[in-house]
């Protein structure tokens, strides 16, 4: 009878697989990935949502055949070859086709415009106003008189352009 509070050191401390061969799955698969990434690789800072997924699904796949989970290596390679190869080819159409642009990616959002405040499109973003306001500072912005157009892009980044000052006046 066991009891609830032993515990079998043994399962724990020590190696249920092969160590060289476990060392072969993690290398073979940390090696492919790291290759993809460096193939599909993204300008810094622009790490889109679609990229996020391919990531998730990547260390998903990949975890799979390197813990030993009844898939081998070569299962694993395929399956995140296979991730790399829609997110490719997402890119790709998307690049291509106008068409393709503007189903994979969402059009940019206008928050502000000359100082006013587009509550149409915060409230579909669900963005309050303190939320903005830290975004605006976040780019130097204190008064929101001082901007002209203020967007929320593809990759749910925010942008901002100031209004030029005019010479000789004041705001």
């Amino acid at each position: 009878m066991h009891d609830i509070f032993s515990i079998d050191w043994q399962a724990i401390l020590l190696p249920t697989t092969s160590i060289p061969g476990t060392i072969i799955r993690g290398s073979a698969m940390y090696l492919l990935a790291f290759f993809l990434m460096r193939v599909f690789r993204r300008e810094a800072g622009s790490l889109t949502p679609a990229d996020l997924l391919v990531i998730v699904f990547v260390a998903d796949a990949s975890q799979n055949s390197m813990a030993l989970d009844q898939q081998s290596v070569a299962d694993g390679a395929v399956l995140v070859g296979t991730i790399f190869g829609w997110n490719y080819l997402f890119d790709f159409l998307s690049y291509r086709f106008r068409w393709a642009h503007r189903l994979l990616n969402p059009r940019p959002l206008v928050l502000v415009r000359k100082g006013q405040i587009l509550w149409h499109s915060m409230r579909s973003q669900l963005i309050t106003r303190s939320d903005l306001m830290e975004q605006l500072r976040e780019h130097g912005v204190s008064d929101l008189s001082s901007v002209e157009k203020c967007t929320m892009e593809s990759d749910g980044k925010i942008s901002v352009v100031q209004r030029r000052a005019v010479p000789g006046s004041r705001r």
